[in-house]
């Protein structure tokens, strides 16, 4: 390890330990999105409502709903023409920031209240479907109060009113069906505002509520908020009750593998600073560090040149007997490996197969196996013009 190296790495340590101690005196940093997660513990997170759940409401039995409620309650729907009704009972609760269903759902949520069973929403808005099915409107309140009054029109409930102050929706009820919904609570900031109703639909009823924030852990800490939360969830008639957190249990949790890292903001610090120190070294590294490789220049490929040279040697020696014969085994030993033809005999049937098989003009064929033949037997009038010959007829018909 040379020097310099040496020099960054105690650069970087000594950063690092800088970056860690202030970040461990830093005041944590409070994450105030509403994700309305049961698995989150921050302030609008529903854990805490999630673990008080059961002893809030006190149900038959508490059923928690991971699927659409199309596909839940469709499996306990009987097709039956004799029933044509569902084998269970109760009442279906959501909470969260807004109502997102498909159509089959908010169809199949309209299908079992009016079978009797009871539909329980609270969220800052619902879907338009819920709205033109139940003759209600919502508007909302632009203004940002700073806290907002919550009350009950039910004497039974007392007359206390909750102060409310974040995380806050400011939507209300516009327009309802006076007769036949009841208000069951106001928002008050100057003006009462109904944000809390129960409308009757067929043999069951919904029971609309606009702030849904009332459930997350900030208020049910917070003073005796957990008392609002208590009254509006007595509404709830006892039995059975389906919870539905398909959209609220791990829909908000990242699948990133540094999602820890990234959730605590001193490790985050830390990362981040790793890869920046990792770049830098990379960067003051990069130069090469090996001695430099010599090029070595590959062999040269002289068998042609060593084969023009045996050719010369012989042709300058007069050896034209020889280079003849050369030249006819070289030539028998490509017709084998090249046609697989047997080369013993090359007579006319030879002659014709070759023909067949290379697509050459049989006349230069028959002229040049003659030549060969005539050669082998010794029959030529002068050694040097049947090289000529052959050599001439065997680079028309091969090459």
């Amino acid at each position: 390890m040379n020097k310099s190296l040496k020099i960054y790495l105690i650069f970087l340590f000594v950063l690092l330990i800088g970056v860690v101690a202030l970040e461990s005196n830093k005041p944590k940093v409070i994450n105030w999105n509403a994700t309305y997660s049961i698995n989150d513990k921050i302030p609008f997170g529903l854990y805490v409502f999630d673990k008080e759940m059961k002893s809030l409401l006190q149900p038959d039995t508490l059923t928690t709903i991971y699927v659409t409620p199309y596909e839940f309650f469709d499996d306990f729907y009987n097709y039956d023409t004799l029933v044509n009704n569902y084998t269970t009972s109760g009442t279906f609760l959501a909470i969260n920031q807004y109502g997102n269903f498909d159509d089959e759902s908010l169809k199949e949520l309209l299908y079992f209240s009016s079978h009797g069973n009871t539909v329980f929403l609270s969220m800052k808005d619902v879907p338009k479907m819920l709205k033109d099915s139940l003759k209600f409107e919502i508007q909302s309140n632009f203004t940002s109060p700073d806290s907002t009054l919550f009350s009950f029109t039910q004497q039974k409930l007392g007359t206390e009113k909750y102060n409310l102050s974040e995380g806050l929706g400011y939507n209300y009820f516009s327009k309802i069906d006076t007769a036949t919904t009841a208000v069951l609570g106001y928002q008050t900031y100057k003006d009462s505002m109904a944000n809390f109703i129960k409308i009757p639909y067929k043999q069951g009823h919904f029971i609309i509520h606009l702030q849904p924030t009332a459930f997350t852990n900030f208020h049910l800490l917070k003073d005796k908020n957990y008392e609002y939360a208590e009254k509006v969830l007595s509404y709830i008639p006892k039995g059975n009750v389906f919870w539905y957190i398909k959209d609220i249990s791990e829909g908000h949790i990242s699948q990133n593998p540094l999602r820890f890292i990234f959730s605590q903001p001193a490790l985050k610090a830390a990362w981040y600073l790793f890869i920046g120190g990792f770049l830098v070294f990379i960067i003051f590294n990069a130069k090469r560090k090996q001695r430099i490789i010599p090029i070595i220049t590959p062999i040269e490929n002289t068998t042609v040149e060593f084969t023009k040279t045996i050719g010369n040697l012989y042709f300058q020696e007069g050896n034209h007997h020889t280079i003849i014969d050369k030249k006819i085994i070289y030539l028998l030993d490509k017709i084998r490996r090249d046609y697989l033809l047997d080369t013993t005999v090359l007579d006319e049937k030879f002659i014709q197969k070759l023909q067949q098989k290379t697509g050459k003009n049989s006349e230069d064929l028959k002229k040049l196996f003659y030549k060969i033949n005539q050669h082998r037997k010794g029959n030529y009038a002068s050694v040097e013009n049947d090289l000529v010959e052959i050599n001439t007829l065997i680079e028309k018909i091969f090459n």
